[in-house]
């Protein structure tokens, strides 16, 4: 069966609304079939403590779809936070898109 991959690249601050729509935006997604969903996270400045709520929500309801979340190009702040929650090792983490699509897609 072929992978299907979504890549999400949010920008700015990533707070409760953005996350929130990313959110809208994976429910649909998984409902037409995607399983594996990558947001990429290199043009986000920012994620407060809203943003980092919807992002725990997305991962559960991606696990509950039997789906797979990973996430890329955090920032030192974004780190920051995983590591103060404990949720590090949560989250599937890779340094960019390239090193994830080497993985995902074997050359």
């Amino acid at each position: 069966m072929e992978k299907k991959l979504k890549i999400i690249q949010p920008s700015g601050i990533f707070d409760g609304r953005k996350g929130r729509q990313i959110h809208e935006q994976i429910s649909q997604f998984i409902a037409s079939g995607v399983k594996t969903f990558l947001i990429d996270f290199q043009s986000v400045s920012f994620m407060d403590s809203s943003g980092f709520g919807t992002l725990l929500l997305l991962l559960k309801t991606v696990k509950q779809k039997q789906c797979r979340l990973i996430i890329c190009g955090i920032n030192e702040q974004i780190k920051m936070i995983l590591d103060i929650s404990n949720t590090a090792d949560v989250f599937e983490v890779f340094p960019n898109q390239e090193l994830f699509m080497r993985e995902f897609i074997p050359v």
